[in-house]
């Protein structure tokens, strides 16, 4: 006879199994866990090339004078870094980076000691570009899922104290034009329009 038996339904009693079970959901929680991980992964867009980014520069003060420096391509694909670089920039009054991907959209990042404030042109960027996903994660914002109901996201009156209104810029958002001509635009309305032609023209051909 074997050493364990059941008069009843024929389970298994040993000693044990009541315990393992609840052992066993837990780790089925955590695999499909690490597959979410891995999905989440798969989803992020790949990095913009070289050939991709139109241009990454930052605007500042210096001593009350307007100055614009291009910035290194590779912070074109990472938001946390682009403003790092940004806080080390000893502007009279903070650091303005500006990006623009493909002709498509324009980032826009302002950086006042603790204060970051960031503008994405266009949320549908998002899916296709991983600066544009760093924006969406940095405000919380959910994709789009209608190309309807896309625009743009973040802080529209970033340079409202600077005299660009939050409907301008908004306006500007919309347009059809190429994302680096209304960044130009933008940069003009902040009196540093001669600095930064300088700068794109040397640093990026345009």
């Amino acid at each position: 006879m074997s050493r364990y038996t059941d008069d009843t339904d024929g389970g298994d009693d040993r000693p044990g199994l009541d315990e393992l079970e609840p052992a066993v959901e837990l780790l089925g929680d955590v695999l499909d866990d690490d597959e979410t991980d891995d999905d989440d992964e798969d989803d992020y867009p790949e990095d913009a090339t070289e050939d991709d980014i139109d241009l990454v520069v930052a605007l500042y003060r210096e001593d009350g004078q307007p100055v614009a420096v291009a910035l290194a391509l590779e912070l074109a694909n990472d938001l946390d870094e682009l403003i790092n670089q940004l806080r080390r920039i000893p502007g009279d009054a903070g650091a303005v980076g500006l990006v623009s991907i493909a002709s498509e959209f324009f980032v826009i990042v302002r950086v006042r000691g603790k204060k970051v404030q960031v503008l994405l042109s266009d949320e549908l960027a998002a899916t296709d570009w991983p600066i544009a996903r760093d924006v969406a994660d940095f405000l919380g914002s959910e994709l789009p899922e209608d190309e309807d109901d896309a625009g743009p996201i973040g802080d529209l009156d970033i340079f409202g104290d600077v005299g660009l209104q939050d409907f301008e810029l908004e306006a500007l958002c919309d347009s059809d034009d190429d994302s680096d001509v209304l960044v130009e635009r933008i940069v003009k309305r902040l009196n540093y329009g001669p600095q930064y032609r300088k700068t794109v023209q040397t640093s990026f051909g345009l």
